[in-house]
């Protein structure tokens, strides 16, 4: 057996969970539309206790079912924990004049690429995709060291993650001054600059 796959799912109170077949389906506070995901075909998933626990399971035993098998199992409990509190990621974006603001359903991103973006139109202008929200805690850096602050939250795991990275790679932190765009808990390793000898 698994051993992620084999362990129960326990559905907290508030989240709704439906099993149609090989389509899971589910929904809570934190959802506006609801979760799903669909099963691959040796993978089946039960609801027990009244619907408080979700079982997964196998109907093979070759290699790539059981990979499918944890696979599905934490995925499942990724929406379910997602529906019910939600995933977040704060992104911290250090550099002089580097600044974000939010219009409508698109994030403005100034981070110091010249002779692009003018006063009145952003050197990027990136949509946010529908089910997660962006909220600017600060909207713009002082120097190299307090940056512009991001928040990315929603209950779709993937789809939080894939956005801040879209957003990251655009400016990834270098390693000299440490300017770029980061996540708040992530380490840049920093270099020395180079050191020129000065003439005898």
């Amino acid at each position: 057996m698994s051993r992620i796959g084999k362990k129960p799912i326990a559905v907290p109170g508030g989240v709704k969970v439906e099993i149609k077949g090989k389509q899971v389906q589910v929904s809570g506070p934190k959802t506006k539309s609801p979760l799903s995901w669909t099963l691959p075909g040796a993978i089946n998933a039960t609801l027990e206790d009244d619907g408080k626990r979700i079982t997964v399971e196998r109907t093979a035993d070759l290699k790539q079912t059981r990979a499918l098998h944890g696979l599905s199992r934490a995925l499942i409990a990724n929406m379910v924990f997602g529906a019910h509190a939600g995933y977040q990621k704060r992104l911290l974006i250090f550099g002089t004049g580097y600044s974000c603001k939010l219009q409508g359903q698109f994030l403005h991103l100034n981070c110091g690429f010249m002779g692009r973006g003018t006063k009145e139109k952003p050197q990027f202008e990136i949509p946010v995709p529908e089910g997660i929200n962006v909220t600017v805690e600060t909207p713009a850096a002082r120097g190299n060291s307090e940056p512009a602050k991001l928040l990315v939250d929603g209950p779709d795991k993937q789809l939080v993650g894939q956005f801040c990275a879209e957003v990251r790679s655009i400016r990834p932190p270098e390693p000299y001054l440490g300017k770029g765009i980061r996540y708040e808990d992530e380490k840049v390793t920093r270099k020395a600059g180079k050191a020129f000898a000065s003439g005898g």
